[in-house]
């Protein structure tokens, strides 16, 4: 059951948001027992609405949910869940981005000397990649049958069962095949390559690095499969045609070797690998100044009300309600116009803001009391905070429903998980 479980939720990441996991989507008991109440407070009177059948409509409320998310996480790693914490938070610089991209994750003010290091990149990590036999678009030579595969990946074994037609040609059967792979979602991506008129099916794994202990991230057969065996070898689907690999970064000149492009230095930087170091050169990493820090705040801020506007516009065709979160998005900037173009920050007509660079350090050097001059960003921070955490809890709000009927004042039963009907969206497919 465990197992099931497991493979639908990871549908659901890949499917609905395919977005990076931060520490602040981890929750303490406190936490969570504030959402349990402020659910429970919020449908105590709340009316019945007939369920939203349209998977249309089930996968802009879970969007909704998961962009309100997003924008949620990016205030709170710029410290907006702190006071003057946007203010404070300090950012990273590299010398060369090309190599590797820094982020600072360590305390608001570090003691002693401005932490640095020095890097170099020998080798990137890889992931796998399994590339079948190059087969003319011609009608396949396999009998009209039930054929199935197994992949093994991360402990588990997947089955994937198909069938081949009479007259199906080797590109159609690897069209399906690709598709089928790719809706599964279990960590391994399926496209069709050509190459002189012939076609191939390349199978790659989302992980990248050698799994401990093991030589291979993913395996591919049809030995012990329920249904006829041949396609791994017809198709050359077991042939692995690039091996995983770890990436090797020599860090003040000790040597490092991760399976991840991306890791953590002394819990102080977040280290993103772009590219091989040049020979004999090394990346400079370290702290920017307090205003370079500054503007990169706001920038990010900027960019994930930006993200969540054009998240919430991206429906204004097929979703009527979208509408109402464009305009309160809107009006949340507004309130702060003024104060905000002061600073080189105005508005476009599609709701986003931008951002003028030079405007905004005139105005940060000119400041001789930053948390005044800038406190129109902090008000503008807790404003979106508060409206991605509205949405988080009931995207059903901006849903367009059928009501049934207005429950009974001071009289009626307590439904905490009615706004959470986008729960079971994730599953009505599996049931």
């Amino acid at each position: 059951m465990s197992s099931v479980l497991s493979a639908v939720y990871n549908n659901y990441l890949t499917a609905y948001t395919p977005k990076t996991v931060t520490r602040y989507d981890t929750h303490k008991k406190s936490e969570l027992r504030s959402i349990y109440n402020s659910i429970v407070k919020m449908n105590r009177d709340a009316p019945w609405y007939l369920p939203v059948t349209s998977k249309a409509t089930q996968n802009y409320a879970v969007d909704l949910k998961e962009n309100a998310r997003e924008l949620h996480n990016t205030i709170a790693q710029l410290g907006g869940l702190e006071e003057n914490g946007l203010f404070s938070k300090k950012s990273a610089y590299s010398s060369d981005t090309e190599v590797a991209i820094a982020s600072y994750i360590g305390p608001r003010n570090p003691e002693g000397p401005s932490p640095s290091l020095e890097l170099s990149v020998q080798s990137l990590a890889s992931s796998q990649e399994n590339l079948g036999l190059f087969l003319p678009d011609e009608k396949v030579d396999l009998p009209a049958d039930t054929y199935s595969f197994d992949i093994g990946i991360n402990d588990m074994n997947y089955e994937f069962q198909f069938s081949v037609g009479e007259d199906e040609t080797n590109r159609d059967v690897q069209n399906r095949l690709a598709r089928l792979l790719n809706n599964s979602s279990i960590g391994v991506k399926a496209d069709v390559v050509e190459s002189e008129g012939r076609s191939s099916l390349r199978l790659t794994s989302e992980a990248t690095g050698l799994p401990a202990g093991k030589d291979q991230i993913f395996t591919v057969s049809d030995s012990h499969t329920s249904k006829t065996a041949g396609t791994v070898q017809y198709f050359g689907l077991d042939y692995v045609s690039r091996q995983a690999a770890d990436a090797h970064v020599m860090i003040n000149g000790n040597e490092k070797v991760t399976s991840s492009n991306r890791f953590t230095v002394g819990k102080l930087f977040e280290i993103n690998l772009k590219g091989i170091s040049p020979d004999d050169t090394s990346v400079q990493i370290g702290l920017k100044t307090d205003m370079e820090s500054l503007a990169d705040n706001i920038s990010h801020l900027i960019g994930g009300y930006n993200d969540f506007m054009k998240a919430a516009s991206s429906y204004l065709d097929t979703q009527q309600r979208s509408r109402q979160l464009v305009q309160e998005l809107k009006g949340i900037a507004l309130v702060y116009g003024s104060p905000l173009e002061s600073i080189g920050l105005t508005m476009s007509e599609d709701g986003t803001l931008n951002m003028d660079g030079d405007m905004f350090r005139q105005a940060a050097q000119q400041s001789e009391d930053i948390s005044q001059t800038f406190g129109s960003i902090r008000n503008f921070s807790d404003m979106l905070l508060r409206k991605s955490d509205q949405v988080s809890l009931n995207p059903m709000d901006y849903v367009d429903r059928t009501m049934v009927a207005y429950k009974n004042p001071g009289h009626n039963f307590i439904s905490p998980y009615s706004t959470s009907a986008y729960t079971g969206m994730m599953f009505n497919g599996y049931c």
